[in-house]
């Protein structure tokens, strides 16, 4: 038989995640002030006016730099579990890890011989 007692904190945690952001933008919105103006609505509020066009092209180099980081850095994060249990997982985890292992260093000399390891 299901029983919905048993999830009572699952429920109090969701509605108390629901109900704090939703408290938070409406206090925001009644105690915020509201002026509109031409220095609001200018693109920059230093009141410097602004030279040129806002819109700037970046080079794709620092995407794909970030992108690897961040690839790279989170694949390895998932080797702290492994890590942490070794001696009780076994011989088949340990051979899934050195595969996971060698898709990371297979993937980052690939990328390397691509040059998006180059910041220049």
């Amino acid at each position: 038989m299901f029983l919905l007692h048993k999830y009572d904190i699952f429920w109090a945690f969701l509605i108390i995640s629901i109900v704090i952001p939703i408290f938070a933008f409406v206090i925001s919105g009644l105690i915020s002030p509201i002026s509109e103006g031409p220095e609001k609505l200018s693109s920059y509020e230093s009141g410097i006016e602004p030279i040129g066009d806002a819109w700037l092209q970046f080079r794709i180099r620092y995407y794909m730099f970030a992108l690897v980081f961040v690839v790279f850095d989170v694949e390895t994060v998932f080797l702290y579990p492994w890590a942490m249990s070794f001696d009780v997982l076994g011989l088949s985890v340990f051979i899934e890890a050195f595969i996971f292992v060698l898709i990371l260093i297979v993937g980052s000399i690939y990328a390397w011989r691509k040059g998006a390891l180059e910041w220049s």
